[in-house]
């Protein structure tokens, strides 16, 4: 290996992969690698989310083949094919995405021959060949997308100008995903869409198959997403905007209504009568606590999305003072860094914080003790131990977060902020 890593967020891209289809209503993986992978990818992301696994199918009761000395020798396709039979025989699923393992992936076994067999006998059965080497579960929201784009979606759907696709806020990997992507939708169909989140209101693989009927793919993320963004336009002619980092608050999700609004031609005064009523609701509510909150001095630690949108919220519209904000996912491409750092930096009401992309935790502990002037650090379960030796606040909102659960709590949007700002008042 060429790094190592102290308390590394998340797992192999098959983790990544594995959240993903578990967030799909009845949607069933089947895992060709061996004993443990089931229970270590689902440990290493849904159980580090709000203490929540997916409600269908999950860890150890993932479809296996659980590949031993003897596949590894002779081959596993023999005990591939049992085991998408007797899950076909057992699990009610509408569709069954065949993940390769490290093992797999190494002997070289055709995945692709065998779920086609399946899919002859008329049987909805995918193949996934990216086995957990290829990368960590941060790709695991690309590779997903990418082959649904090439196995799953519909050509030739008919339009729906009132139809949006939402992507970019990843399953598990943000511990608020369910409900953010609630909020984002609500705020979406109040301005008259129908919006697929692919992952909530027990939309499921027909949602997917006819998504490529939509006028609009909005991006909520500074950087993921890029490569399927364009693949998608190129085979079905749908279009993208990117909204860089999670809308929290009133100020930042007025500029992503706008840009929502602009790219589908919405009427102005639809729009500004929408805003007036979403503002008047949350600032009727943040009124009843001005002056109950001391001014902070304050660090993020997250994934980009959020860590953009929580730096730009408590900055913005709570008027505190942002000192440090660190990214600890993987973030590649200086496009894209760049981009997160105009995002965190280009503040309306404060001075640009330090910006640090480290996925180690010794780095990010590091980088929160040198910063000396801290009274509150926002940031996951693993900032805890950084926060009581400050002597400061810290508040749990980012992954991985393991000691809360997390239902439909968001943090995005109008009343997800209200939400957030709840939060500022816990241990104090």
């Amino acid at each position: 290996m060429s790094e190592i890593l102290e308390n590394p967020r998340g797992g192999c891209v098959l983790a990544g992969i594995n959240s993903v289809l578990g967030a799909i209503n009845k949607v069933c993986p089947i895992l060709h690698s061996g004993p443990g992978c089931c229970m270590q990818t689902c440990a290493a992301e849904q159980g580090q989310s709000g203490n929540k696994s997916s409600a269908f199918v999950s860890s150890v009761s993932i479809p296996s083949t659980n590949m031993l000395e003897r596949e590894v020798v002779f081959g596993g396709l023999n005990k591939l094919r049992t085991t998408i039979q007797g899950a076909i025989d057992i699990m009610d699923a509408d569709a069954f995405f065949v993940l390769t393992g490290c093992t797999a992936g190494i002997i070289g076994d055709d995945i692709v021959s065998v779920t086609e067999e399946y899919r002859k006998k008329g049987y909805k059965v995918y193949p996934i060949d990216t086995p957990g080497f290829a990368g960590d579960s941060n790709l695991g929201y690309e590779v997903i997308w990418n082959n649904l784009i090439d196995q799953v979606i519909k050509e030739n759907v008919p339009k729906d100008d009132k139809l949006v696709n939402v992507f970019g806020i990843v399953p598990y990997h943000d511990p608020f995903w369910s409900g953010n992507l609630e909020e984002i939708s609500r705020i979406l169909t109040g301005l008259g869409l129908k919006v697929n989140t692919f992952f909530t209101g027990h939309q499921g693989i027909e949602t997917i198959e006819n998504c490529s009927g939509a006028a609009l793919n909005i991006i909520i993320n500074p950087w993921l997403f890029k490569g399927p963004a364009v693949k998608f336009e190129e085979k079905f002619g749908v279009k993208s905007v990117r909204y860089p980092g999670l809308p929290i608050g009133a100020t930042d999700t007025e500029r992503f209504v706008r840009l929502v609004a602009e790219a589908l031609h919405f009427d102005t005064k639809l729009v500004n009568d929408f805003l007036e009523k979403e503002e008047d609701y949350v600032y009727s509510y943040l009124a009843q606590s001005i002056g109950a909150l001391s001014w902070k001095r304050f660090a993020v630690v997250g994934d980009a999305s959020s860590v953009c949108g929580i730096t730009r919220y408590l900055a913005n519209d709570y008027s505190f003072t942002p000192k440090l904000a660190v990214i600890s996912e993987p973030v590649y491409g200086d496009e894209n860094k760049n981009r997160i750092i105009s995002e965190i930096t280009g503040l309306e009401y404060a001075q640009p914080p330090k910006v640090v992309f480290t996925a180690d935790q010794y780095e990010i502990n590091k980088a929160l003790l040198e910063e000396e002037e801290l009274t509150l650090i926002v940031g996951s379960s693993n900032e805890r131990e950084a926060a009581s030796l400050k002597e400061v606040q810290c508040i749990a909102a980012t992954f991985p977060l393991k000691d809360r659960l997390i239902f439909n709590r968001a943090i995005a949007g109008y009343r997800g902020s209200l939400t957030l700002t709840e939060d500022l008042y816990d241990n104090l």
